[in-house]
């Protein structure tokens, strides 16, 4: 399989260097590293166009299953069901083991100050991960106003009002089936 953007086959060790380095930093699972993933992705590798980024990741929110299928999809879209495969593993088999281990120093250690202190230090950077990977999703994908617009209005009615999310989203889907975004 070819890149979307370059045309050029992707090499699996590519795919598995880019989802080893960020697998590590994924402190809230893929979603707190999904800047690194479309940073490296779409604008250096050129894997996929800032489209096909935004759209995997709506399939891999409204599929049912973990966040971190977006991975999965990427390696597919780069090289094929290789590349989900090795995307896949480079993303979950690291930070599985390296969980294993640190459960096992974690509860012989159960009550000790700095697992307190861990535990505070980890909660803002994981939002703040997080926030981030909001940030590029928007910019990736509100690329004309009436797309801004929508987004602006799911977040004020999500943010500052009891309205049902989901109702709002439906709402939008429907604008974006009739073609308004």
């Amino acid at each position: 399989m070819v890149a979307a953007v370059t045309g050029e086959a992707v090499p699996l060790d590519a795919i598995a260097a880019l989802f080893l380095s960020v697998s590590l930093l994924a402190f809230g699972g893929v979603n707190a590293v999904l800047p690194e993933i479309h940073h490296q992705a779409v604008e250096i590798e050129r894997w996929l166009t800032d489209r096909e980024f935004t759209d995997l990741y709506a399939l891999t929110q409204a599929a049912p299953g973990p966040n971190y299928l977006i991975v999965s999809l990427i390696g597919y879209r780069a090289a094929g069901i290789g590349g989900a495969i090795v995307a896949t593993v480079a993303t979950a088999g690291p930070p599985a083991i390296l969980t294993y281990y640190v459960a096992k120093v974690w509860d012989r250690f159960q009550g000790a100050a700095w697992q307190g202190a861990i535990q505070t230090a980890l909660a803002p950077l994981t939002a703040g991960l997080v926030g981030a990977s909001a940030a590029v999703l928007l910019r990736a994908a509100d690329t004309t106003a009436p797309r801004i617009a929508v987004t602006a209005v799911l977040v004020f009615i999500a943010s500052f009002t009891s309205v049902n999310p989901l109702l709002v989203f439906a709402a939008a889907a429907v604008f974006g089936m009739l073609g308004f975004v």
